[in-house]
């Protein structure tokens, strides 16, 4: 990774990576927020026991794919048409939509994967 022409497993739930529009792709800086904004993608599989530290999130670049591995989650979603608040459990993706504030809330702890857009993006800190 990050252009040494070598191809070397690592673990997805304590590393985040962006896929870069460019076609390649870089380890990802993570300090006690959402991972640092990427001009293309960031791809990460964190085992959760507590609430993401922030207030919500959005990301005005594209969709965000939620996928729980196991666990189960609330994501609450802000829409134009008022708040709504969407179960996801083991097994199920969710969809959030570009530009839509959201926070995923745990219900237990909780394995999933994200793969979301930047380079743009806004979270509310607590």
């Amino acid at each position: 990774m990050e252009g040494t022409g070598r191809s070397e497993p690592f673990d997805l739930s304590h590393t985040v990576i962006g896929l870069l529009r460019d076609g390649t792709s870089t380890h990802v800086e993570v300090t006690g927020g959402p991972p640092k904004r990427v001009d293309g993608f960031t791809v990460g599989a964190p085992m959760m026991t507590q609430n993401a530290p922030h207030r919500g999130e959005l990301h005005p670049d594209g969709d965000e794919l939620l996928y729980v591995i196991s666990g189960s989650v609330q994501v609450e979603l802000e829409e134009a048409d008022g708040e709504r608040s969407v179960p996801v459990g083991a097994g199920q993706g969710l969809i959030v939509p570009r530009g839509v504030w959201h926070r995923v809330l745990l219900q237990e702890p909780t394995h999933l994967i994200h793969i979301t857009p930047g380079p743009g993006g806004d979270h509310r800190p607590l």
